[in-house]
C-alpha cells in the first residue's frame, strides 16, 4: 500500500507516544512519516502571529511550529533514518485526519489527547477515526511488548478478512509471531445472551467438542490464504472457549499490537464500530489496530 504514515499531533503525552510508534512503523515500511497538527484558527481567520500585547515568539504560529518541530525530532530520535514531513491542517482534528486517512496508509493516533475529560479511557478523536478511517488506524495506548506477538481477533466473518490481511503483513515487518485468536461461546453466532437465555446451552443441544472442531476448522479456513501469501510468518492459534472482549483484552497484555476488524459478525450491522472492537481500544494493554472492512 503506497501513501504515507500519518500522526496526529497535539503536544499530549498520549501523541507523544503515537509518534515514536507511527515513525517505527514508517520506518518498517520506507514510507514517509507526515506529522500533523489541526488546529482551528485558520478556518476562524484568527492572526497566528505574536500578539502585540505579549512577546514576539508568543503567538500561535511559533507555539504550533515548535510543537511539530519537537515531534519531528522524536520521530527521528525513536527511528532514525526516517523520512518526515508536518503540517497545520486547518479546521477541527476529526476532519483533518479523516481527510489525510484517504491518502495515507498508516493513520497513528493517542488514545487521547489534550482535550477532553481526564476520566475518559478514550479520546472522542481516537474513536472516531477507528470507525470512519479510510486507513487502517492505529491507536497507541497501553505498553507494547516488544518480544511479544502480534495478535489478531479473528471471527470468520468476511469484515475481518482486512484485518487478518494487516496482521500478517504487520507481522513480517516486525519479524514477529502471529497469534490469530479465535473466542467462541454458545452465543457466538448470536451476540450476547440475554434475559432466559442459559449461559451454556450448549451443554444441553450438542457435543462441545463437535462445535469446537467446527469453530477449529472456522479458524483454519479464515488464515488459510494469508498462510500462504506469508509463508515466512510464524502463526500460533487460539481457540478459546469464552467471550471474545475478555479473551482479547487478557491476551493483549503480552502482546506488542493487537488488531481487529472495526465490526464482526455479531451486534447491530448499523454500527460502525462493533462492541468487540469498542472494548479493545478502550481496554486493551497494547496498541490496537483497527481495520474497518474494504481496506
Amino acid at each position: 500500500m503506497s501513501g504515507p504514515v500519518v500522526v496526529g499531533v497535539d503536544g499530549s503525552s498520549s501523541a507523544a507516544a503515537a509518534v515514536e510508534a507511527a515513525a517505527r512503523e514508517a520506518l518498517m515500511r520506507d514510507a514517509e512519516l507526515h506529522v500533523v497538527h489541526a488546529f482551528i484558527w485558520p478556518a476562524m481567520h484568527v492572526s497566528p502571529g505574536a500578539s502585540h500585547l505579549g512577546p514576539l515568539a508568543g503567538g500561535v504560529r511559533e507555539s504550533v511550529e515548535h510543537l511539530l518541530h519537537e515531534a519531528v525530532g522524536r520521530a527521528q530520535a525513536a527511528a532514525p533514518g526516517v523520512r518526515t514531513s508536518s503540517a497545520v491542517m486547518p479546521g477541527e482534528p476529526v476532519a483533518a485526519l479523516e481527510a489525510e486517512s484517504r491518502v495515507s496508509q498508516l493513520l497513528v493516533v493517542g488514545h487521547r489527547g489534550s482535550g477532553g475529560i481526564k476520566q475518559l479511557l478514550l479520546g472522542s478523536t481516537a474513536v472516531h477515526l477507528a470507525a470512519h478511517g479510510h486507513c487502517p488506524v492505529m491507536v497507541v495506548r497501553g505498553r507494547a511488548v516488544p518480544e511479544g506477538p502480534v495478535l489478531v481477533a479473528v471471527d470468520g466473518s468476511p469484515q475481518g478478512r482486512g484485518a487478518i490481511a494487516f496482521a500478517f503483513a504487520e507481522a513480517q515487518l516486525r519479524g514477529s509471531e502471529l497469534v490469530a485468536l479465535h473466542a467462541w461461546s454458545t452465543w457466538s453466532d448470536h451476540g450476547e445472551s440475554g434475559p432466559g437465555h442459559p449461559a451454556e446451552l450448549v451443554d444441553l443441544i450438542g457435543d462441545v467438542n463437535e462445535m469446537r472442531a467446527v469453530e477449529e476448522r472456522l479458524l483454519a479456513e479464515a488464515l488459510a490464504g494469508h498462510q500462504a501469501q506469508f509463508p515466512d510468518v510464524t502463526v500460533r492459534t487460539q481457540v478459546v472457549r469464552g467471550r471474545a472482549r475478555p479473551t482479547l483484552i487478557e491476551t493483549s497484555d503480552h502482546a506488542q499490537l493487537i488488531v481487529v476488524g472495526a465490526r464482526g459478525r455479531g451486534g447491530f450491522t448499523g454500527l460502525l464500530l462493533g462492541s468487540v472492537s469498542q472494548a479493545v481500544l478502550h481496554h486493551a494493554h497494547c496498541p490496537v489496530t483497527v481495520v474497518r472492512s474494504g481496506l
